[in-house]
């Protein structure tokens, strides 16, 4: 077990002491072993969605928690594959991909297509697969940020995923026809018995001002997840927030945008970083679909972020972290200990609900 307190050093204190008096934490529905049977058993998910996500509960190192660690490459498509492996370039092979999910304990890994097709017999009995259906691509020229099926639902089911991913760009102009689109695949998903993961991303060039990135808002990523929870995603995949009133900087006499109460900003959330998650959460309706952080990209101290990540979300209330990069572009040991490392969070008892 990691030392989690030396790690995140000064924030220490701050991040294991905070006691959340925005959203309390009795009306947060906590990750726990029976959290299927709680939670999901009592919607409209048909008992091959609760097998199926049931599995991916109880895999890899933090089977029975009720949390989730799983690692998402699909970056070889969203960020182009020379600019994600170059680091490393062994995870060009898609063995290496799933080999690193399986030795770093995690509970599912998040592909493409391509990836997981290639080596479904041998491992989807192994590991829970998640199939990401639609992705960005970065070859067209000029660039553009939208979203396109590069899979069907019918496709990840006959490769024996337990679990479908896709993307929407909340905020872009092409968002009304993504959420239609994904919409309709979750809806096929759940009828072929495989649970539904969403990565809520904003985007929008307007919500990136001179002085903040509000792309990253607890705000307007709240709104966003609100709206992926309302497609029935499971799961909902988003950044972790780092600042707050995108609503109030976009919304201008001369333009108006938006609707908001101020009580967003006085009563349901403060500056604190595990307050901000926690109105993430009360999104995913009050976490009854849970939410999990991504780790972010690859950096200098990738132990030390992933962890602290990990402490915002655990005691916000979330589910669990998706982390890619932080992994995979080092060699496998390296990324094994990272991904072990956030395990580690939750399965400490010492870190709690806030």
């Amino acid at each position: 077990m990691v030392n989690i307190q030396e790690l995140l050093g000064p924030d220490a204190k701050s991040l294991l002491e905070h006691t959340c008096t925005t959203i309390p934490k009795e009306s947060i529905y906590v990750p726990s072993p029976d959290f299927v049977d709680r939670v999901f058993a009592l919607s409209d998910r048909t008992p091959q969605v609760l097998r199926s996500l049931h599995q991916m509960f109880n895999t890899g190192r933090l089977a029975g928690t009720g949390y989730l660690s799983i690692l998402p490459v699909d970056q070889g498509i969203e960020h182009s594959a020379g600019a994600s492996f170059a680091p490393n370039p062994a995870y060009f092979d898609p063995e290496n991909i799933v080999k690193l999910a399986i030795e770093g304990g995690c509970n599912a890994v998040a592909s493409t297509l391509g990836v997981l097709g290639m080596m479904s017999r041998k491992y989807a009995h192994r590991i829970p697969f998640v199939l990401k259906f639609n992705h960005n691509e970065f070859l067209s020229h000029p660039n553009t940020y939208d979203e396109t099926f590069f899979a069907s639902i019918k496709q990840a089911y006959d490769m024996g995923a337990v679990a479908v991913g896709a993307t929407v760009y909340f905020g872009s102009a092409e968002s009304r026809r993504q959420l239609w689109d994904v919409s309709q695949a979750f809806q096929a998903a759940h009828e072929m018995g495989m649970g539904t993961i969403l990565w809520c991303y904003t985007r929008n060039n307007a919500f990136k001002t001179p002085e903040k990135d509000y792309h990253v808002s607890a705000d307007l990523t709240g709104q966003a997840n609100h709206l992926g929870v309302t497609i029935e995603a499971d799961i909902i995949k988003q950044k972790l927030p780092e600042n707050n009133g995108g609503y109030l900087a976009l919304n201008t006499k001369e333009s108006p945008y938006g609707k908001i109460d101020k009580k967003v900003y006085s009563e349901l959330t403060t500056d604190h970083p595990i307050d901000l998650t926690r109105y993430q959460v009360a999104n995913c309706y009050m976490g009854r679909a849970g939410l999990i952080n991504s780790g972010g990209p690859s950096g200098k101290n990738d132990i030390a972020e992933a962890v602290r990540t990990a402490v915002i979300n655990k005691r916000a209330g979330g589910m669990g972290l998706i982390s890619g990069r932080k992994a995979f572009q080092r060699p496998m040991a390296e990324g094994v200990g990272i991904l072990n490392a956030i395990q580690d969070v939750y399965l400490s008892k010492d870190v709690t609900i806030a």
